[in-house]
């Protein structure tokens, strides 16, 4: 059974059952998003919609290595691809 009704500040506040697996629907809206689960009390659960940065992709946002992405980035927009010659990679290579 579903309730929903507005609450003091004005946002949606929905009551939901968890069923017998240990779930609850957060609506097809949200189906295929990323949720984070903070348990702030035994029994009161804060859920935060969002995107998480993914374990082996931490290093990324390290400082130095953001910050080389980041002149990495801006270079490529400044210098569009352009057509290898091959037979000159080629003779470069050999040399």
């Amino acid at each position: 059974m579903l309730h929903d009704f507005m609450n003091r500040q004005g946002a949606m506040t929905a009551i939901k059952t968890v069923g017998c697996s240990g779930q609850i629907s957060l609506g097809k809206e949200y189906a295929g998003r990323h949720v984070l689960v903070e348990e702030t009390a035994p029994g009161v659960w804060l859920v935060k919609l969002g995107e998480f940065i993914p374990d082996g992709e931490h290093w990324m946002w390290e400082p130095q290595a953001k910050l080389n992405i980041d002149r990495a980035v801006a270079w490529a927009e400044t210098h569009p691809p352009q057509a290898t010659d091959l037979e000159t990679l080629a003779d470069r290579m050999t040399k």
